[in-house]
């Protein structure tokens, strides 16, 4: 257990280990981490990241390419542990489907057969990037490719949201573990993904019992978006933390006007957790379409990856129109603590406010 330690010390050897100047990381953020923003956040000492869940093993060379062609930081690259094949059910999915064309356009009939990346192709490009991190979310990668990871010299940062999950991803190799708070927006990242809205635990009770219960660096994730909630998450326990929605209103982030405008405006209880966009439970801004679709008379959700198959048409028209009632807006209880302002200069005040709080920790 490193929860012992002064807060300072703790984060200091954590970023001496990384190559890190300061002990935030960018959360790989499916979707919304261009390189740009990796960039940014490495030049200022922080790590960057990428969600790879949708990319091909071209896009993840490429993405990788273009960030060391800007930084020379360390980087980490994320991707989902894959659920077992959904279950289909061809009538649930017509019902969402005719629900879908209230809010968009027709769905079509051979929507859900659309087929995600393959997985194991994923991993090799991760490998043969050569990231300083890979991470995990949903789950544990196999031992074989924790060893391959580990013999390249790559370390495996796991994603976990209850302190067994932790325990499980040490035991399995981990090297540090993502603690997720329940206020993190996007996807939970519970192991079981019926479970993912049962075991809603917040952050100031997730950390400090994880930090109890394993050896390896602890890093805080969800609902941290200012010094204040640096220096609170490090003084529970962790060794660094990990910030997403705090930076999608900087430029390098390159979101749509809308859904920036709409994180700016949020307060906590204008997020809200729903399983109507992908089919697993996440955590969003509360709009028109998510209000409608968790009602008791709206069709269930398909399991993932089909819900998110068949809300394509529907998100793609809703962020070429600015429609934030009908976009996928993913958002944290913080959001309305994100900046519109250079990520650089974003991610330097936090700590700069961080630092002095826990000097008198």
């Amino acid at each position: 257990m490193q929860s012992d330690h002064h807060p300072l010390d703790r984060s200091g050897a954590f970023c001496a280990e990384q190559g890190l100047g300061i002990p935030i990381l960018l959360s790989p953020m499916a979707g919304a981490c261009p390189p740009s923003l990796s960039i940014a956040v490495g030049k200022t000492g922080g790590m960057g990241a990428c969600g790879v869940l949708l990319m091909h093993p071209d896009a993840i060379a490429g993405w990788v390419d273009e960030f060391r062609a800007g930084s020379d930081g360390p980087v980490m690259l994320n991707n989902w542990i894959p659920d077992p094949p959904p279950v289909r059910d061809e009538f649930n999915e017509a019902a969402v489907r005719a629900f879908l064309e209230q809010w968009g356009p027709p769905v079509p009939a051979d929507a859900a057969e659309n087929r995600t990346p393959d997985f194991a192709a994923q991993c090799e490009a991760m490998l043969s990037a050569r990231p300083e991190v890979v991470s995990s979310i949903m789950g544990v990668f196999s031992p074989d490719f924790v060893t391959r990871i580990k013999k390249a010299g790559i370390k495996w940062f796991a994603t976990v949201t209850t302190v067994q999950e932790a325990l499980e991803a040490e035991a399995a190799g981990a090297d540090a573990v993502v603690a997720q708070g329940m206020e993190a927006g996007g996807h939970r990242g519970a192991f079981d993904a019926n479970g993912a809205a049962d075991r809603m635990i917040g952050l100031a009770a997730l950390v400090p019992a994880v930090a109890d219960a394993v050896s390896v660096p602890v890093v805080a994730a969800g609902g941290i978006a200012d010094g204040r909630g640096v220096a609170a998450a490090l003084a529970l326990g962790a060794s660094a933390v990990q910030i997403g929605t705090g930076f999608l209103r900087c430029p390098e982030a390159r979101i749509s006007q809308a859904w920036a405008d709409a994180i700016g405006r949020a307060r906590p209880e204008d997020t809200m957790g729903t399983r109507s966009f992908s089919g697993r439970y996440g955590r969003c801004l509360r709009s028109a379409y998510t209000v409608a679709a968790n009602k008791p008379d709206a069709p269930a959700p398909a399991p993932y990856p089909i819900q998110r198959a068949l809300t394509q048409p529907m998100r793609d028209t809703a962020t070429r129109a600015g429609d934030i009632d009908r976009m996928q807006a993913w958002a944290g209880q913080s959001a309305g603590l994100a900046r519109q302002k250079a990520a650089g200069e974003f991610i330097s005040e936090i700590w700069e406010k961080a630092r002095p709080l826990l000097g008198r920790y």
